[in-house]
């Protein structure tokens, strides 16, 4: 009987899993017809003329807008850009650029690539690439740039309102991965990893022996404003300073297959030496995994601010015409079970945006030694550093582009010949506020608009009238305070400022060799990679 009961049990659960199938694929082929009726009928009766590649990428857009922000639909010059960042070869200028509203921006320059031997500087705005007016170019003019290497191309470009010429000539560009790494005080070695491509774990292995090489008895690993990038190198970059066969991360989906453990597969580098890792709110995806898996283990100390808080796992799907759909598979999970995922995109709020989990919300998990860790919100460092953080004002400065304006504007104004000369001053930061005065910069904080969105809701309950003058006073204190951040921010805000600075004087090199010795976070994990009694204590090791 009881077998009689198992099989039928069983039967029963194909059935419905057969039928699901059989319900999705006919839903599947429903609207699919839909929705290639209504594409014909619309291409071949809309009063004006319509661009049917156009309105098919709107409709892609729109179909995947309320998923997370991370699956996207990749044309063939997308799929391209991705080799490009994943192999850390392409060819091209030598430049990370901005192209919004039909501008191309200059951002950075690299140093004796082509747009700095062409004399390109951050700030510049190419107006012309060859015979092409970059704002009546339809598609991104960005593509414009590439080409073989050898091949010349002529730019027009505007600098402090004035237009300017110069001839790029297109090189193989080689980006890696360890851009930086130096032996510094107290015999720490010191290794920057800017991104998780094909060349992060070999660069970053081959850092550290060299280091050790000149005697480095600790390590730091600075992965603050490192996106992420492939998933392996997460793995391996961990597997440096952990043994072989420790699980890193486990991947969990809806689709059986996505789920999944990975392992360390190597011999390690070094299990013993102390490792400080600094991440901050720009620090995602595979920077967490490294940081909280060695969190996990009690192997490394962290140091910072939180995270970012992506969670996500993405692998790109081959589509036809050489696009393709980078597609989220799963969620993954760090060692000690924590999904460090922030913003949760299936349970919106009524104006569509994704919800941030509340640290009410976050739960508990335990490390190796026994030390209490969280989920929910990224990785919650260790040692948690006040000047890592972003504040409301720094993020909207950010997002505006002000302090990269402001850097622009200074760079011209003062000659600066060595970085020991650079300083930036009490003086120069008051410039600085009044050019956002002058700029008319404003942003609004979440609270501003929580309060607004009541306000205006209160009138269906007929409270508007009653609460209008303490929302009008509210207003104003929050306008007030908000002017106050810029002092009360001030050290946040002149770190910026001093690293955009320092770029544009000195390049990237110049920045990292000026953070050795003036950067809060690399101090404060320089000193507890050299505090053997705080190091242990902090790791539940004594």
């Amino acid at each position: 009987m009881k077998k009689r009961i198992l099989i039928t049990a069983a039967s029963l659960a194909i059935l419905v899993t057969t039928v699901s199938f059989k319900s999705d694929f006919f839903e599947i082929a429903k609207q699919i017809e839909i929705f290639t009726t209504l594409f014909k009928e619309l291409n071949m009766n809309y009063v004006d003329e319509v661009n049917p590649a156009q309105l098919m990428d709107s409709a892609i857009e729109g179909m995947l807008a309320d998923l997370d922000p991370y699956t996207k639909y990749w044309t063939e010059q997308e799929v391209e850009d991705a080799r490009i960042n994943n192999s850390g070869e392409y060819t091209g200028i030598g430049a990370s650029v901005l192209s919004r509203n039909k501008k191309i921006t200059i951002m950075e320059v690299y140093e004796d690539y082509p747009a700095d031997k062409a004399g390109l500087q951050a700030g510049d705005e190419l107006i012309k690439i060859g015979d092409i007016t970059i704002a009546d170019f339809e598609d991104d003019a960005g593509d414009l740039l590439q080409g073989a290497p050898g091949t010349s191309i002529p730019i027009t470009y505007k600098r402090q309102g004035k237009l300017q010429n110069t001839t790029l000539t297109r090189e193989e560009i080689d980006i890696p991965a360890v851009p930086f790494y130096s032996l510094i005080k107290d015999n720490i070695g010191y290794v920057v990893l800017s991104k998780f491509n094909k060349k992060a774990s070999a660069e970053t292995a081959a850092a550290i022996k060299e280091l050790k090489e000149q005697g480095a008895t600790s390590i730091i690993l600075d992965l603050r404003g490192n996106p992420g990038g492939l998933l392996t190198e997460a793995i391996n970059v961990s597997n440096l300073f952990l043994p072989k066969g420790k699980l890193i991360t486990t991947t969990k989906s809806v689709i059986e297959k996505y789920n999944q453990q990975y392992y360390t597969r190597n011999e390690p580098l070094d299990t013993n030496i102390p490792v400080a890792v600094l991440i901050n709110g720009r620090s995602a995806s595979a920077s967490e995994i490294v940081s909280g898996s060695l969190q996990d283990y009690d192997r490394a100390v962290i140091v910072g601010a939180r995270s970012f808080g992506k969670g996500l796992v993405q692998r790109p799907k081959e589509l036809t015409y050489g696009t393709q759909l980078k597609i989220t598979i799963s969620r993954y999970y760090t060692p000690s079970g924590r999904c460090i995922q922030a913003l949760d995109y299936w349970n919106r709020d009524e104006q569509g945006n994704a919800i941030r989990t509340d640290v009410a919300d976050y739960n508990a998990f335990k490390t190796s030694t026994g030390r209490t860790v969280y989920d929910g919100g990224g990785v919650l460092p260790d040692i948690v550093v006040e000047s890592a953080k972003l504040s409301a004002i720094t993020e909207a400065l950010l997002k505006d582009q002000a302090i990269f304006d402001f850097a622009t504007n200074y760079f011209y104004d003062h000659k600066i010949e060595k970085l020991s000369d650079f300083k930036f001053t009490q003086a120069d930061y008051s410039a600085f506020k009044q050019f956002l005065d002058k700029q008319g910069f404003t942003y609004e904080t979440r609270t501003e608009k929580e309060l607004e969105e009541a306000y205006l809701n209160s009138e269906k309950d007929d409270l508007q009238n009653a609460i209008s003058t303490e929302y009008a006073n509210l207003m104003k204190a929050i306008d007030a305070t908000k002017k106050r951040e810029l002092d009360a921010k001030e050290n946040e805000i002149s770190n910026l400022i001093i690293d955009e600075l320092v770029k544009r004087y000195f390049y990237r090199q110049g920045l990292y060799e000026y953070q050795i010795n003036h950067n809060e976070e690399i101090a404060e994990a320089a000193n507890v990679v050299t505090d053997a009694p705080r190091y242990r204590k902090i790791l539940n090791q004594d």
